[in-house]
């Protein structure tokens, strides 16, 4: 079985590349060849098991029924199970895609915001001025392939348990909403 998803960001949003722009922007939002924003599959992955695991908990179940679906890695050497369910990029579709493109728009994708350290004195903490780059609000898709149907309830309630993503969650950034196709 196969579930289709919408992610629709209510606020900006950041899924970090590791990569920087220089003396301008500390820390680039993740693109595609295109230059559009996209959200990897492994970081939906990683939040749609740490969302069934935490309804499993609250409901009393342990066990580890899920490392087929979702697969397991050994910590220290970085080998293990391959789940079998795969999780495409989170993307926007693709005449949204298009017309961004045709249009030469892709900047209007992104900004800059700046967030810098406050001493207890109340003057900002020298050096400690940082910026990042972030994508605006918008809608994408994504797949997740090869559901078992024994869980596949559990994976539809676990994308809806999502309420954040991506970096600074905790201050606002990546508010979403996942609504199953």
């Amino acid at each position: 079985m196969d579930i289709q998803y919408e992610i629709r960001f209510h606020t900006d949003w950041h899924c970090g590349s590791g990569l920087s722009a220089g003396a301008d922007v500390d820390a680039l939002v993740i693109k595609n060849a295109l230059n559009l924003p996209f959200v990897p599959g492994k970081t939906i992955k990683g939040l749609v098991r740490e969302a069934v695991e935490e309804i499993r908990a609250l409901k009393g179940i342990d066990d580890n029924e899920l490392s087929s679906a979702f697969g397991t890695e050994c910590m220290s050497s970085g080998e293990g199970l391959r789940g079998t369910m795969f999780f495409t990029d989170a993307s926007l579709n693709e005449a949204e895609s298009n017309a961004i493109v045709a249009g030469k728009l892709t900047r209007f994708m992104y900004r800059s915001i700046a967030s810098t350290a406050i001493g207890e004195d109340g003057i900002a903490t020298e050096h400690s001025l940082r910026k990042m780059q972030v994508t605006v609000p918008c809608v994408l898709t994504g797949r997740i392939l090869n559901v078992p149907e024994a869980i596949a309830d559990e994976i539809t309630t676990s994308l809806k348990f999502i309420k954040r993503l991506g970096q600074n969650r905790n201050r606002g950034l990546g508010r979403c909403t996942f609504t199953v196709k």
